[in-house]
């Protein structure tokens, strides 16, 4: 401990550091950072690291910190704790870094010395292996171990020792010890490592880490070991040779065995690869080492190992090379991989090689690399449906070059699709199922084909990330139109899609997703902004217009022309689908329509206008799809459109009882319900937009259209038509998905046939599922058949002439079989039909239930842009029904959206809707009865959420008939509240004109049925949130209900009624615009005659046994505490004297303390009439009369023994509480200072009762006395309460004693 604390001489070897003590108490933050440095998150080591170094630089001329510093770290390096090894090791480095004149071979030295192997016990030897571990790896990071080569040799040979224990360090010394050489120039590997590695390197091919240090040697100083030393490791001149396929096949299973739980790619894997590519034997390399060794080994780590060396090798490979591997037996076993693995609890190895793929093109600058990138996935085919999703992400890593040649590449697997370049393969039960031959099995593949070609085209278009111009955009759309719906005659310049004829004829499912294509991409056309960096498209896209091209032209209106052009090409081209005279001449009227309503909107622009131009070109493109319905509707459309711009139709001659034409909103409206009966995205997205367009010239018919679609007694028919056009296009859809799905569903059940069998069981559940009826039903036919296997039991037995089989010849027996599968054959076909019909229901219910989910989007249109038109009213009741049926039927995920959807639009829309019809007076009787009709609607619901809807839409009327003249009413309440109470009498009533149109008395007449109907009858659907909600939005039926509410306090049918009302009656003598509209005389009585029913309704309980006993005492309690108030501040002429007594009486019922809110408002109320809350007082430890609380004590203690019940029998009498309760209080008083011993027993009572003095709160206020005097609890309280101190320490006593006689009879 010799030497100055101060000094800045270097102590002696003996002393290494001079002053210990001086160090622990000169700094505390100093020895935080080694705190700091010890600590999980990695951040605070960071931070501490950073600390240490700045202190030590302050400090440079103290070399005690300094040496103290290193005796921390390197302690630290063996730490228990995993996290804090690699900080201290951090730490170490950065202080080595720092201060170079500490010598690196001392510091391995020290470590060596803290942490020897050889003299270490064995719980700690893994701590130490760690602790040398984590020293060198210190010394390689300071950077510094280059330098000093003494210090390098040792660091390599420690690493070594290390090595050999594999069981705690895996592979780190083998990887550091690589790392080193990594970073060492080759001078010195050659001169100073070389030899104290051989023995590594000559056994490069026994573990993988050995071989990654051979690899890391090769590829960093490739002179020192190519090819003279190499052979003499090796034998071999290369690394990668015939004769060392084994071997490393071998190492690598090896070395996926080792990481195998971290689902990563192992170095040695990597670097052997690159070292193969360097040597020119990479073919060898792929071919036997990956795609006959590891993939062949038919392991999940091996398989996933050969698709991370696919995916990291893209960078490193020439475009030959690339080709060559991408249609190998690695991307075959690829995808059946993706294949097999989509059921939700397989491992996925997709997501990994997307990202493999997204980060070679992203980085690489080769077009025609990143093209065969593109194309050899695109080529990875299960029965001709490539693996990769048609919305590839990593496409927007394209360069434009690669983009269009990939197009141009899709364009040609479509026209001309080459199966032999496809890398085809089937799973297992695929190849179990195939009974097709060579020809089918060819056109099936290019059918599938082709529809995930055109899917990618589309895809591609529709991804925002890719940068697109128009050219583009219109060439793939062009191409899917003119492929879904032509076929070329004739090759022509002026049509470029003429000259490429298809070298397999297109059949009709290919169409068909060519046809999905196309409309998919005018619906995302349509929402699309413009496109182009032209001054024109920014303004447009500023302007926020979408789904029009740079000139401002749209861009069905294009594909419109383009296939005007096309049809005025007959010599070239022709129709798939019949196009007749008829259609011809439908879609001139309609080209014709369009240009005349163009003319017309540069005249004079409408809504109307742009609306008709949507629904004809919509309209006349879908000619192409179904030619004999869109006819109609165009012929529809082209008369609406001419009546709606002024042409009246020919007058014809008037016939007895002939019917009006209907105007030519109703036929937009009914093209529109035609329209949205087709399961097509774009085409509700353009009815949703046209009917938003029309929606100001909407009449009560063309309303009524739409609401009939709600009504369950009129769309039976209409629905009929709808659901069968719904159904057949449904069942194409169901073969094209089939057809396209069958690669992940046929595949997948091939690779999980027990889970493929599982899921087919539960499907078929579902889909078989029978109600109760439909069991009767088949019961009703079991018996049938029952009957008529009896008959032919018996006819067969009858022949026979005796029950027995030995008496039955040949023939009778022939026959019984023939008639009893004759009646077997026909119940089975009963039965089919009998699933047939209940499916084929379902499937129609479910599509009924679909249309009127799309007519709902008309309905919230028309409320969102029409909030003001009259004909909202006629909203109300189909909604409402719905609801109601909803409310009622089965809970299916469908019928949940349905009722879900209809509930958001009738109470967002419409009931809180911030614009409503302001001119109603001609409608006025009309929506009086509306409201009456609502509100006793709601009284007739049997759910309280149904109800909820009525009693709002109630409001929404009441709202509408009062006007906007609310907010004047309001605004001269305020200056009536500013006026003197003197001349705010003459103005207190509002004149009738505030009310609008509102018939005041027959509103309340409506209002206070319902009011009774809640506060009398015992299970109403009324709840009292509902009457809260019309007090607060409409105050002045406060006044108009006040008095029934007042008298229900006492006359409500229960308890419930009976808080509801004090709730209400709160809520309206709250109100501001209520007490501004009754005069002072009046105000009073009311506050009288309330405070009166309160105080009689809480004299009828008598017991808190139940809930709604203490909600209706609280809800009085809080009526109470606002009256108590109003008639202190105002000063008010209330007598209060019955309700002092009542409150009084009211704490002394049972259960009265259990409610702790309860408790609190009751005191509040108590407060106001001059009572004190009680504090928590010290209460007497013994009741007034011992003798009279000795039944108490047994109850209380019923569990204890007889002889401990005596023994407190005979202590009672030496308690000083002889002369009653004034001995006892005096006890209490004078305890502390009679007897000090018992001091310390009667702070623990005291702490003892605090916790059960919770009913002294509650007790009567007559029976507290003065504040300053002890108050007295009620006898059954003091009993309780003051019993159990007393009865602890008579416990303790006994025990004691119970030990000491135990200890005397022992002895």
């Amino acid at each position: 401990m010799a030497g100055d604390s101060s000094g800045g001489g270097r102590p002696g070897q003996e002393a290494p550091i001079s002053l210990p003590g001086r160090l622990l108490g000169q700094n505390r933050k100093f020895l935080d950072f080694f705190w700091d440095i010890a600590k999980q998150d990695r951040e605070v080591r960071l931070v501490a690291t950073e600390g240490l170094i700045r202190h030590l630089q302050e400090s440079q001329k103290d070399d005690d910190i300094l040496k103290y510093t290193l005796k921390r770290l390197i302690d630290g390096l063996a730490a228990t704790r995993e996290a804090s090894r690699p900080g201290f090791s951090l730490a170490l480095a950065q202080v080595l870094q720092v201060f170079e004149e500490i010598p690196l071979l001392k510091v391995l030295e020290q470590i060596k010395e803290k942490h020897n192997l050889g003299r270490i016990k064995k719980k700690l030897f893994r701590n130490a292996l760690f602790g040398n571990f984590f020293g060198v790896l210190a010394l390689f990071q300071s950077g510094r171990l280059a330098k000093d080569l003494k210090a390098l040799l040792e660091c390599v040979q420690l690493l070594q020792v290390l090595a050999e224990h594999h069981a705690h360090l895996k592979d780190l010394p083998r990887k550091t010890l690589a790392d080193i050489v990594s970073e060492i120039p080759e001078g010195v590997f050659e001169e100073v490592l070389f030899s104290a590695l051989e023995d590594d390197l000559t056994s490069a091919f026994s573990t993988p880490g050995q071989l990654y240090l051979l690899l890391v040697g090769i590829q960093k100083f490739p002179g020192v070991l190519y090819p003279e030393k190499l052979k003499e490791l090796l034998g071999t001149d290369a690394v990668v040779t015939a004769e060392n396929v084994p071997k490393l096949l071998e190492v690598l299973k090896m070395a996926v065995k080792s990481e195998k739980k971290d689902r990563t790619l192992p170095s040695v894997g990597l670097d052997l690869m690159k070292v193969a590519l360097k040597e020119g034997s990479f073919e060898l390399f792929w071919k036997e080492v990956v795609e006959n060794g590891l993939l062949k080994d038919n392991s999940g780590p091996c398989s996933y190992m050969c698709y991370r060396l696919l995916g990291s090798a893209f960078p490193l490979l020439s475009l030959g090379q690339l080709k060559m591997i991408l249609r190998g037996e690695v991307m075959r076993q690829y995808g059946t991989h993706v294949v097999c693995t989509q059921l939700p609890d397989r491992f996925k190895f997709a997501p990994e090689m997307e990202a493999y793929v997204s980060a070679f093109l992203e980085g690489c600058p080769d077009a025609e690399k990143q093209l065969a990138v593109m194309v050899g996935f695109s080529t990875l085919t299960n029965q001709g449906h490539p693996v990769v999703p048609t919305f590839w992400k990593v496409v927007r890593h394209l360069l434009p070059a690669a983009l269009l040649k990939y197009i141009c590449w899709l364009k040609d697997m479509f026209l001309d699709p080459d199966l032999d370049a496809c890398v085809d393969f089937a799973t297992k039960r695929q190849k179990q199922n195939e009974k097709q031959s060579h020809v089918e099995k060819s056109e099936h593949s290019i059918t599938r084909l082709r529809k995930w070609v055109v899917g990618r085209l589309a895809g591609i278009i529709e991804n925002p990330q890719i940068k697109r111009e128009e050219e583009f955009v219109m060439d793939v759309t062009r191409f899917c139109f003119f492929h879904a719906f032509f076929e070329t005659k004739k090759p022509t310049s002026e049509i470029p899609e003429t000259e490429a004829v298809p070298s397999v004829p297109l059949k009709e499912p290919s169409r068909a997703a060519a046809a999905s294509s196309f409309f998919s991409l005018l619906q995302h056309m349509s929402s699309m902004p413009a496109l182009g960096e032209s001054a024109k498209a920014e303004a447009m896209r500023k302007k926020h217009l979408h789904g029009l091209t740079a000139s401002g032209e749209p861009w069905i209106y294009v594909l419109v022309r383009y296939a005007d052009v096309l049809l005025s090409q007959p010599k070239h081209v022709k129709v798939v689908t019949p196009f007749g005279n008829e259609a011809k001449a439908a879609w001139d009227r309609m080209l014709q329509t369009v240009e005349d309503l163009r003319k017309t909107e540069k005249k004079n622009p409408a809504l109307k206008t742009s609306a008709f131009q949507h629904l004809l070109l919509l309209v006349g493109i879908h000619l192409f799809k179904s030619p004999t319905e869109c006819m109609d509707l165009l012929n529809d459309l082209q008369s609406c459109a001419k009546r709606a711009f002024g042409e009246k139709p020919k007058k014809k001659a008037a016939a007895a009882g002939a019917k009006e034409e209907p105007s030519w909103v109703e036929v937009t409206v009914e093209v529109l319900l035609s329209l949205l009966a087709q399961s097509s995205g774009l085409i509700r997205k353009v009815c949703k937009s046209v009917f938003g367009l029309i929606a100001q010239h909407m009449t009560k018919g063309a309303l009524q259209l739409v609401l009939d679609v709600f009504d369950p007694q009129q769309d039976q028919d209409e629905e009929s038509a709808i659901v069968v056009v719904e159904e057949t296009h449904k069942k194409k859809m169901q073969k094209d998905v089939r057809g396209d799905g069958a690669a992940g569903e046929s595949s997948e059940s091939s690779c999980e046939d027990d889970s493929e069998e599982d899921d087919d069981e539960s499907d078929d559940e579902a889909e078989n599922g029978k109600t109760d009826s439909e069991d009767e039903k088949d019961e009703e036919m079991d018996e049938n058949f029952r009957h008529q296997l009896m008959n032919v039991l018996q006819a067969g037995n009858a022949l026979g002439g005796d029950d027995s089989d030995e008496d039955v010849d040949d023939e009778t027996m022939m026959s019984l079989d023939e008639n009893l599968s004759a009646l077997f054959a026909e119940q089975q076909k009963r039965i089919q039909a009998k699933k047939d019909e209940r499916e084929k229901m379902r499937k129609e219910k479910i599509l009924r239930r679909d249309f009127k989910i799309k007519v709902l989007d008309l309905v919230e249109v028309f409320l969102t842009k029409q909030a003001e038109n009259p004909l909202v009213f006629h909203i109300i009741d189909p909604l409402l029904l719905v609801i109601e049926q909803s409310m009622s039927s089965e809970a299916s995920k469908q019928e949940q959206d349905y009722l879900r959807k209809t509930a958001d639009i009738f109470t967002n829309h419409l009931c809180r809707s911030k614009q409503y019809c302001k001119n109603v007076a001609p409608i006025r009787e009309e929506l009086h009865t509306l409201l009456e009709s609502l509100v006793k609607r709601a009284c007739r619901q049997n759910d309280s959420s149904v109800a909820l809807y009525c009693f709002s839409a109630s409001l929404y009327i009441f709202r509408v008939l009062r006007g906007n003249l609310a907010g004047e009413a309001a605004a001269e309440s305020e200056e009536q509240e500013k006026q003197p109470k003197n001349r705010r009498k003459s103005t207190q009533t509002p004149p009738a004109s505030v009310i609008g149109s509102l018939d005041l008395e027959r509103v309340t007449t409506a209002y206070r049925d319902a009011l009774n109907l809640f506060l009398t009858k015992r299970n109403s659907p009324l709840t009292g949130s509902m009457f809260l909600d019309l007090f607060e939005r409409h105050p002045i039926m406060c006044k108009q209900l006040i008095q029934t509410v007042a008298k229900s306090i006492t006359a409500g049918a229960r308890q419930h009624q009976q808080a509801q009302a004090c709730m209400l009656l709160q809520k309206a003598l709250q109100t501001r615009q209520f007490r501004l509209s009754i005069s002072d005389e009046e105000w009073e009585e009311l506050i009288r005659e309330s405070t009166n029913q309160v105080t009689e309704t809480l004299k009828m309980v008598s017991e808190f046994k139940v809930k709604v006993d203490q909600e209706k005492v609280l809800k009085g309690l809080e009526l109470l505490n606002f009256l108590l108030r109003t008639v202190t501040q105002q000063k008010l002429n209330v007598d209060l004297t019955d309700l002092r007594g009542v409150l009084q009486a009211l704490s002394q019922h049972e259960g009265f303390g259990k409610s702790t809110r309860l408790g609190n408002i009751y005191w509040n109320v108590m407060a106001l009439l001059g009572f004190t809350r009680p504090a928590k007082e010290k209460v007497s430890a013994q009741p007034k009369n011992p003798t009279e609380a000795e039944p108490v004590k047994r109850k209380k203690k019923g569990f204890l023994p007889a002889s401990k019940k005596r023994s407190n029998r005979k202590k009672v009498p030496k308690q000083p509480g002889e002369n009653g309760a004034e001995r006892s209080k005096e006890a209490v008083a004078d305890g502390p200072e009679a007897v000090p011993a018992k001091k310390r027993k009667k702070r623990k009572n005291k702490r003892k009762r605090g916790g059960g003095g919770g009913e002294s709160q509650n007790q009567a206020p007559e029976q507290q006395g003065s504040v300053a005097k002890k108050t007295k609890l009620p006898p059954g309280t003091a009993k309780e309460t003051g019993s159990k101190p007393g009865d602890l320490k008579k416990k303790k006593k006994k025990a004691k004693k119970g030990q000491k006689l135990v200890h005397v009879d022992g002895n």
